[in-house]
């Protein structure tokens, strides 16, 4: 009773509270109830039902589109911005080490991210990177500037991706953030004849640049190296880019799927993993 009402409650508060042993309580805890503690897991946003059936509605519908229409997912654009950092300390994973037992644990100085960085704007498909830019420094993303990049994309599609311009077939997939969501921005859309594929509040987990290509693809390699001004910032950044295989793109195409079921399965709630 006591560990329902408080989840954080000390071995040694429940053994004084009963007057029992702390190996007793212990015991119970770990063998009988098989508790353990773990910490908590950090999300986007504490869904409300309402929120969770809205990603629950829009995963069914996406999916169903797909069984549909397999060719679809070779046809969608998606796209999304995100700041790249001059220095992004490495990860606790990426620092581990190997020592022997006579060895001293390895030390590092706590590092935070740098002040200086640059904002990444990029769009790909199945078949890889189709545009990106960096914003001139001290430029935020607003309804006007995402609608001068959308131009650029789409003049980029044009000359990239032929097939899908001549025929119009190419759906255009971008988070819920205020500039992409702004009257102008759909009306643009409209003009344009741009079709969307709608994408669920709060849902960072199913959308590819922020799952596949900011997190694997660039942030990762890029973290524990200084790279010393914004010009270094966006070369090695390019780089990275181009470095990323077809392949890869077309793996992250199937995972989408993947998640949007498995969000289905936990009935619009987040998941972990695959």
């Amino acid at each position: 009773c006591a560990l329902l009402k408080d989840r954080r409650i000390t071995v040694r508060i429940i053994a004084e509270e009963l007057s029992i042993s702390k190996d007793t309580v212990w015991a119970i805890i770990t063998e009988d109830l098989q508790m353990r503690k773990v910490c908590a897991k950090m999300v986007p946003k504490i869904l409300t039902e309402d929120q969770k059936g809205r990603r629950l509605s829009i995963c069914e519908d996406v999916v169903e589109r797909i069984n549909n229409d397999p060719s679809l997912l070779s046809r969608v654009v998606t796209g999304d911005e995100s700041w790249i950092f001059e220095y992004d300390p490495e990860s606790k994973r990426q620092n581990l080490q190997r020592k022997s037992p006579s060895s001293p644990r390895p030390q590092k100085a706590r590092m935070s991210k740098s002040k200086v960085k640059v904002m990444l704007i990029t769009f790909f498909d199945i078949k890889g990177i189709i545009h990106f830019e960096f914003l001139e420094c001290g430029t935020t993303v607003n309804q006007h500037v995402y609608k001068a990049i959308l131009q650029r994309l789409r003049e980029k599609i044009r000359r990239k991706r032929r097939d899908l311009w001549e025929n119009g077939s190419w759906i255009l997939h971008h988070d819920n953030a205020p500039a992409h969501a702004a009257l102008s921005i759909r009306e643009f859309l409209a003009e344009n004849s741009i079709a969307v594929l709608e994408h669920p509040p709060y849902s960072p987990d199913l959308a590819p640049c922020d799952f596949f290509l900011f997190p694997q693809k660039i942030k990762s390699v890029l973290k524990g190296t200084h790279h010393g001004d914004v010009k270094t910032i966006e070369k090695a950044t390019t780089e990275e880019l181009k470095n990323i295989p077809q392949e890869a793109f077309a793996q992250c195409m199937q995972s989408w799927k993947k998640r949007m079921e498995k969000c289905i399965r936990f009935q619009g709630s987040y998941f972990e993993g695959l």
